[in-house]
């Protein structure tokens, strides 16, 4: 009869990789716990009133504004100049219009509002006096970006990230905020840009993950035990 199990670096391969695809599940756990608090944080406060802008964005202390519902008078929204923002719709790729308001709090100046997608992928819509009342939308922090995004390299190219600091500069908007309001209303009379606030779904498929981690060190540990007992044949 054979005794050989498996010398010590065997063993030590295979757990350290057992230890990793659990890990790995562990971490997937801990992501949809955040994405399912993130979700029922989304739904509250689309559906909660808006409270003015001065109120939800605190200077240092941004995570708490994250997609806050909040209002603001900017009454030069459709006047001001816009950068394009590339992004995807229902129907494929798109771009949105980003602008700046002018604010006044704390050291912020300015905040950058994303109208919503343009039709055609251009303002087409003529520049006209905002209405008197107060826009309404979410904030929202820009996500890191990819680096497989492509670099906006000049004015007037499209952007494909919610880089902040350098849409700012491009529309000369002095010491902007360091989120972003989404437009929810109002939507201008001509149709363009069609304001898109809230994400209408998110994808939370970390428990799929997870499971597929667990299960892995399941079979792992399954076929490395099959293993050993075939050695001491």
């Amino acid at each position: 009869m054979k005794t050989d199990r498996g010398g010590p670096a065997q063993h030590a391969v295979a757990l350290v990789c057992f230890l990793i695809l659990i890990g790995l599940g562990t971490w997937q756990v801990q992501r949809l716990q955040w994405k399912t608090g993130l979700v029922a944080q989304i739904a509250a406060s689309v559906s909660a009133p808006p409270r003015p802008l001065a109120e939800a964005l605190q200077p240092g202390d941004t995570d708490k504004a994250d997609y806050a519902h909040v209002l603001l008078d900017c009454p030069t929204l459709t006047m001001t100049p816009i950068v394009r923002l590339y992004s995807v719709g229902d129907d494929g790729p798109a771009r949105r219009a980003i602008t700046a308001c002018q604010i006044s709090i704390g050291p912020y100046r300015s905040i950058l509002v994303d109208r919503g997608f343009l039709k055609g992928g251009e303002l087409t819509a003529p520049a006209a006096a905002a209405p008197t009342r107060p826009i309404v939308g979410l904030l929202q922090k820009p996500e890191k970006t990819s680096p497989f995004a492509p670099v906006h390299t000049a004015a007037g190219q499209d952007w494909y990230s919610r880089d902040i600091a350098g849409m700012a500069k491009e529309l000369s908007a002095q010491s902007p905020a360091p989120v972003m309001l989404l437009l929810e209303r109002p939507a201008p009379s001509g149709g363009d840009p069609v304001p898109s606030a809230a994400p209408k779904t998110l994808s939370n498929n970390h428990l799929g993950y997870a499971l597929t981690w667990y299960g892995l060190a399941a079979a792992l540990a399954g076929v490395y035990i099959a293993f050993l007992r075939r050695k001491r044949r």
